[in-house]
């Protein structure tokens, strides 16, 4: 097993805290890290520790987007610019996101450090430089791989497999030679063209989503990341509200999260996840909803069950 996934003590760090929910508007992506969280303590995952994060200060918010986005966000003046993501600004937005942001700053730290972590966090790969976008408001993947860069990581992946593209995210890497994104969608929301830094595979039907995923890693086997920050949507589900592709049943996506945490651990590539989306409609409870992301939560788990049981027992 290689060396950078065995110094671990058997233990996931999963960041969340209070004001990951805080806002006053009410929809999935600003409430169901309190869902998971709470399954969490009903029904523990063995080796995951939920960990509060520290709050995100403004100046990697700044080191990302305009400051007029940042100060619309936390002042929700021009409405306009505040409410560019979808949600209706109050003054529970702006702790939200510095929290939430802070969670997926803290994941990439520890995975550096640990090997795997993950954040409750969601709502990042659509926001660009100067506004928001289908319920991203900044983009959490690009604050992210900075930290890491800043923490000695020398070139980061982004993997995105939320139903949708990430045009926000490949927007903001077009000029970083550290950080690539591989970006896999089945629906064609903020498509962007590829670049240097962003690759983006469409898939149309089911019956190609988990090769083209498989092939796409494996074509990468010949390239040197330090983390993967992993954006784990479960919004491909086959019932999932927005973005479903028929015949994503849970089943492949279990076998999806086992793929992209074996792939990282056969590389020994430390890896940070997120939530991505992933939303309650007519076919989808919240209980469903929270199910399909614990799949994410347990492939994490299992990993780190595997780092644990390859050390050596002490004498």
């Amino acid at each position: 097993m290689p060396q950078s996934l065995v110094r671990k003590t058997g233990v996931v760090p999963v960041f969340y805290r209070a004001e990951f929910v805080v806002s006053g508007y009410r929809f999935d992506t600003t409430r169901k890290a309190q869902w998971i969280a709470d399954s969490l303590i009903e029904t523990p995952i063995p080796a995951l520790e939920l960990v509060e994060p520290a709050l995100l200060t403004r100046e990697p918010l700044l080191a990302v987007h305009a400051p007029d986005d940042v100060q619309a966000i936390e002042t929700g003046e021009p409405r306009s610019l505040a409410e560019s993501q979808g949600f209706r600004w109050d003054a529970g937005l702006w702790p939200m996101l510095l929290a939430s942001h802070g969670g997926a700053v803290a994941a990439a730290r520890a995975a550096l450090d640990v090997g795997v972590a993950g954040s409750l966090s969601s709502g990042f790969h659509h926001a660009a430089y100067g506004y928001g976008d289908g319920f991203c408001t900044f983009n959490g993947l690009v604050i992210a791989a900075h930290a890491a860069l800043a923490a000695g990581a020398r070139s980061v992946l982004i993997l995105d497999l939320d139903a949708h593209c990430g045009g926000g995210t490949a927007s903001l890497i077009v000029s970083e030679p550290q950080i690539r994104q591989l970006d896999v969608a089945v629906d064609r929301h903020d498509r962007y063209p590829e670049t240097a830094q962003a690759r983006l595979v469409m898939v149309k039907h089911s019956a190609d989503y988990l090769p083209t995923i498989q092939r796409l890693l494996d074509a990468l086997n010949g390239d040197a990341f330090d983390l993967c920050l992993y954006n784990a949507g479960m919004d491909p589900f086959q019932h999932c509200a927005i973005g479903g592709l028929a015949g994503i049943a849970e089943s492949m996506l279990a076998e999806r999260e086992r793929l992209v945490f074996d792939w990282c651990q056969g590389r020994g590539l430390p890896i940070a996840f997120v939530l991505a989306g992933g939303y309650i409609g007519q076919r989808l409870d919240r209980r469903g909803l929270v199910d399909l992301h614990r799949l994410t939560l347990s492939a994490a788990a299992r990993i780190a069950g595997l780092a644990k049981s390859s050390v050596p027992s002490p004498g």
